[in-house]
């Protein structure tokens, strides 16, 4: 199965996303977090990612007679690298970039559901969305884009502390 395959496909993904932010979880903690999501089917994706490798297991405990495995996603498995992406079809583009706004969507919907019962407060809640046109020369956006992985990678190494909240940013660039 090629990487996007593998890593393009809607449960496999919300899987993926789930494991962000350097988090350890078993598939008792997925169950949790993709409730919408059958067991049976829950389990035999994560069966396909630790099989490929992009999901490692690091820790084993019985639980009432059974073996519950905790995983960790292998970050450099877990994205589909520039030679993969140099031999998808504009098609197989068209299809990852549809997942891809798909699974943030998802995340947003599943954002407004808890909050149910009270006024959304974005502001609040650190939730934004918007758009931004610059011009920007080839060499402009490459430092652009070198800044911002900066920035980001600068603060990968956060993990919870019990002020922190896990926080998903996802990033689009896109010619005008």
């Amino acid at each position: 199965m090629a990487t996007a395959d593998l890593l393009l496909h809607p449960v496999r993904l919300r899987i993926v996303q789930a494991f962000l932010g350097d988090r350890t979880l078993t598939t008792a903690d997925l169950r949790t977090e993709l409730p919408d999501v059958p067991a049976a089917t829950l389990y035999r994706h994560v069966g396909v990612l630790a099989e490929a490798g992009v999901l490692t297991v690091v820790g084993e405990r019985k639980v009432r007679g059974a073996a519950e495995r905790s995983y960790r996603l292998v970050t450099t498995a877990a994205s589909v690298g520039a030679a993969d992406a140099a031999t998808m079809s504009v098609d197989q583009h068209r299809q990852a970039f549809a997942t891809f706004v798909a699974a943030l969507l998802a995340d947003f919907d599943r954002y407004a559901d808890a909050a149910a019962g009270r006024d959304l407060d974005l502001a609040a809640d650190g939730v934004g969305y918007r758009q931004v046109a610059l011009w920007l020369d080839d060499e402009e956006f490459t430092d652009l884009v070198t800044e911002l992985r900066a920035v980001l990678t600068a603060r990968l190494p956060l993990g919870p502390d019990g002020v922190r909240r896990r926080r998903i940013v996802s990033q689009v660039f896109l010619p005008g």
